[in-house]
C-alpha cells in the first residue's frame, strides 16, 4: 500500500482547463490530505488559481507546457503533434517515470487511450485494454468493462477483462471474491454469440480464486447490481453507458416537469423535498466520474470533459484509491495464474490503428 499519493493533473484537458482541475484537486485534497499533486499545463493559466489556495499550494508542483490535446483532436493527429510536449503525454510519462502514482485528465479520450498505450504500454500479460466505469446500481455500486477503449474482445481477452475488473473491484468495494457476470442477451448457456459463450467456459471451468463467476447477466441487471462486476467489449459497452446516462437525464427532465406542472404539485414537492434530494444526490453523475483505464502499466483515469469541480474530484479520488491499493500489482497478481506471459501477444499495427479509431 501506497503511504502517500503524488497525482499528476493534465491541467489542460476538457472543457473548462484549469479552472476546473485546480478546484477538484483542492475539493480532493480535503478528502484526501495524503495526497499531492503535478499539475501539467500553462503556468501562466494554472498559477492563478494555485496562489487562491494556499494549502493545495503548498504541496503542488507545475510542470510548464503551452501545448494541449483538443477535444476534437484525431487520437492519430493527437500523437503526432503532441507526442512528448503536450500537457496530456507530460501527466502520463510523470507516472512511466515515477514522479507520480497516476494521471489523470478530462481531455480527448481517443487521445489520451493511444498516448497510455504508447507512453506507459500494456502489462505483459494483457492484449487488450479497458476501460472501466462505476455504475449506480439499486444495492450501490458496481464496475462494467470495457466501456469503450476498443471494439471487439475474443473470449480471452473477455476473460483478462474479469480478472482486472475484479482487481479494481477489491480494491474499491473491500471484498475478497467480487462476483462476477458477462453480459448477454439471455441467461441461458446456449444464448449469445460464441466468444461470449468460450469465455463464460474458461471462467467456470478453469480456476480463479480472485474472483466469483455467476454466469451470463442481462441489460436489467446492470441496474439491478446483479454482480460486483459485468464483463462486456467495448461497443455493447458503450452503448450501455450512454444509454444510461441519457436515461438518467430523461428522467430528470421528467420529474422537473412534473413538479412544476400546477400548484398542487409544487405543494407536493415541498413535503417531499427531502426524498427528492436523496434521489438527486442517488442520481447525481458527478458522484460516479472517472474511468479507469485497466491493462495499463501504470494507472491513468479518465473524467469526463464537462466535469465540474466536484465531478473532477471524484476522478481523482478513484486515481487515489487505485494508486495507494496497488491496482496495478493487483492485476499482476491476477493475471499470473491465468496463463503464461509468453501467450499473451502483443499488440500490431493493426491493433494500434483500430485503437486510435475507437473513442467513447
Amino acid at each position: 500500500m501506497t503511504e502517500h499519493v503524488r497525482i499528476a493533473l493534465d491541467a489542460m484537458g476538457g472543457d473548462h482547463g484549469p479552472s476546473v482541475v485546480v478546484p477538484g484537486a483542492a475539493i480532493a485534497l480535503s478528502r484526501k490530505p495524503d495526497t499531492s499533486f503535478l499539475f501539467v499545463g500553462d503556468e501562466a493559466k494554472i498559477a492563478p488559481f494555485l496562489d487562491a489556495d494556499p494549502k493545495l499550494k503548498d504541496v503542488s508542483e507545475i510542470l510548464h507546457t503551452d501545448v494541449a490535446v483538443r477535444m476534437d483532436d484525431k487520437p492519430s493527429v493527437a500523437l503526432r503533434k503532441g507526442r512528448w510536449k503536450s500537457s496530456m503525454w507530460l501527466a502520463l510519462d510523470a507516472v512511466k517515470t515515477e514522479r507520480a502514482h497516476a494521471a489523470v485528465s478530462a481531455g480527448n479520450t481517443g487521445a489520451l487511450m493511444a498516448m497510455s498505450r504508447f507512453c506507459l504500454r500494456m502489462m505483459a500479460d494483457v492484449q487488450r485494454p479497458a476501460i472501466a466505469a462505476m455504475w449506480p446500481t439499486l444495492r450501490g455500486e458496481s464496475i462494467v468493462l470495457d466501456v469503450g477503449a476498443t471494439i471487439g474482445a475474443d473470449a480471452r481477452q473477455l476473460v483478462d477483462f474479469a480478472v482486472m475488473g475484479s482487481a479494481m473491484a477489491r480494491i474499491l468495494f473491500d471484498i475478497d471474491r467480487p462476483t462476477v457476470g458477462l453480459l448477454n442477451v439471455g441467461v441461458e448457456e446456449i444464448k449469445g454469440v460464441e466468444q461470449v459463450k468460450e469465455a463464460a467456459r474458461i471462467l467456470r471451468e478453469e480456476a480463479f480464486p480472485a474472483l466469483d463467476f455467476r454466469g451470463f447477466v442481462e441489460g436489467d441487471d446492470l441496474g439491478k447490481g446483479t454482480v460486483d462486476v459485468v464483463v462486456t467489449e467495448g461497443f455493447a459497452g458503450n452503448i450501455a453507458l450512454k444509454t444510461a446516462e441519457g436515461t438518467a437525464r430523461q428522467l430528470a427532465e421528467y420529474l422537473r416537469a412534473a413538479m412544476s406542472r400546477t400548484w398542487m404539485s409544487k405543494l407536493g414537492y415541498v413535503f417531499a423535498r427531502g426524498a427528492f434530494d436523496t434521489l438527486r444526490e442517488k442520481m447525481d453523475p458527478r458522484k460516479v466520474n472517472g474511468g479507469v483505464f485497466l491493462g495499463l502499466d501504470g494507472v491513468v483515469i479518465k473524467s469526463h470533459g464537462g466535469a465540474d469541480a466536484e465531478g473532477f474530484a471524484s476522478a481523482v479520488e478513484v486515481a487515489y484509491e487505485m494508486a495507494r491499493y496497488d491496482l496495478v500489482e493487483k492485476i499482476r497478481q491476477g493475471m499470473a495464474h491465468e496463463r503464461p506471459a509468453e501467450a499473451a501477444a502483443a499488440a500490431t499495427p493493426e491493433e494500434m490503428a483500430r485503437l486510435a479509431g475507437a473513442t467513447p
